[in-house]
């Protein structure tokens, strides 16, 4: 049994009945209690539950302080690559996009690591298009080893894999998976996902298990928040952050809540997401799950991430660019999409530190 199966079980119409159903009194039913359920989860989703946003905040708020301490952990995303051989419709990197494409030699990787470890970050996440043949498993167990020099935590965020190539990227110095499914509409997925291998639904939404049954210390999970109905598309992040949780207790989960941004060959977002949408989501999920990371990018604005620092929010990203080779390399090309926030590392850890949180370079160190 996979979660494939837990999520083909659900139907997604008697969903949308089930939002709409919910209460005033069954928001409060929900808020009195001190764990929840799916059918909760479901519940602090609904359009009834907009109405209780400060009381789900406040309480999102001290299960955050209990559970992480008023602290943010930073990271920052490193792009090897933007070589691909999907047409995603919301992505720049679309294979059918004209943009120039580049990918790191091993010098500009190190130059690269170099720049980022500078600012004083040992978190890193690196990113590449979905392209085999050019950013091959070698290619990148080649770049992993040069970045175990200068960063403590090598999270992934590439193509899907099968569970023994997790496991030689695990074996080079990677500990954490992000991966998102992008939409968990399995109908709107073939049709936002129009040619390359994550066509493949069902791949893709079982690689975090493979990724978890092959030893990875962190997995990292989310919907592309635009694509489908936000409250459809975050009951399914938060289930599949709890089968994970509860099938692999061994292994930290965390979510992200990535909205659509403008992109090369930009289509129109399907579903808007608005700030408080985004505000509901968060603490619903803090509610569901206390233990699970909570992850914000610089996607989101300046003064929206100032302003959810206290709604459950457990990582951000610092310093980022989406370029190939952005911190290093000054030619104007394409990102995989724009950034909102640009402030710097050293900015961010300022911002922290004035609304009395703690920020965190570093909370892990692999086993030489």
């Amino acid at each position: 049994m996979s979660f494939y199966d837990t999520c083909s079980r659900i139907q997604k119409p008697d969903l949308g009945k089930r939002f709409a159903c919910a209460s005033p009194e069954d928001v409060k039913r929900v808020l009195r209690k001190s764990s929840i359920d799916e059918n909760d989860f479901l519940i602090l989703l609904s359009p009834a539950a907009e109405f209780f946003l400060e009381e789900m905040a406040q309480k999102a708020h001290h299960l955050t302080v209990r559970q992480f301490g008023k602290t943010i952990l930073f990271y920052t995303p490193m792009y090897l690559s933007n070589f691909c051989t999907n047409q995603c419709l919301y992505c720049g990197f679309n294979i059918s996009n004209r943009i120039p494409r580049k990918q790191l030699t091993l010098d500009e990787v190190e130059a690269e690591a170099k720049a980022i470890a500078s600012t004083g970050l040992k978190h890193i996440l690196i990113l590449t298009g979905d392209a085999r043949k050019i950013s091959s498993i070698d290619y990148l167990k080649d770049c992993i080893r040069i970045l175990t020099r200068f960063f403590s935590s090598i999270s992934i965020e590439i193509y899907a894999l099968e569970k023994l190539e997790y496991a030689e990227l695990i074996d080079a110095g990677i500990d954490a998976l992000t991966i998102y499914q992008e939409t968990y509409n399995q109908r709107l997925y073939k049709k936002f996902h129009i040619k390359g291998p994550k066509t493949d639904y069902r791949f893709r939404l079982d690689a975090p298990e493979r990724a978890c049954i092959a030893g990875i210390r962190s997995v990292n999970i989310g919907a592309l928040l635009g694509l489908d109905d936000w409250r459809m598309e975050a009951f399914f992040t938060g289930i599949h952050a709890d089968y994970l949780q509860r099938f692999f207790p061994e292994v930290e989960v965390s979510i992200s809540l990535p909205r659509m941004r403008p992109h090369a060959g930009d289509s129109q977002t399907k579903s808007i997401v608005s700030d408080k949408n985004l505000v509901q989501i968060m603490v619903a999920s803090r509610l569901f799950m206390p233990r699970a990371g909570i992850t914000i990018s610089t996607r989101e604005s300046e003064v929206f991430r100032n302003n959810i620092l206290r709604l459950g929010v457990t990582k951000m990203s610092a310093g980022s660019s989406t370029k190939v080779g952005g911190h290093t390399i000054s030619e104007n090309d394409t990102g995989q999409f724009d950034i909102c926030d640009h402030r710097t590392v050293a900015e961010m850890k300022k911002l922290i530190i004035s609304r009395g949180y703690q920020p965190v370079f570093k909370d892990w160190q692999p086993i030489l």
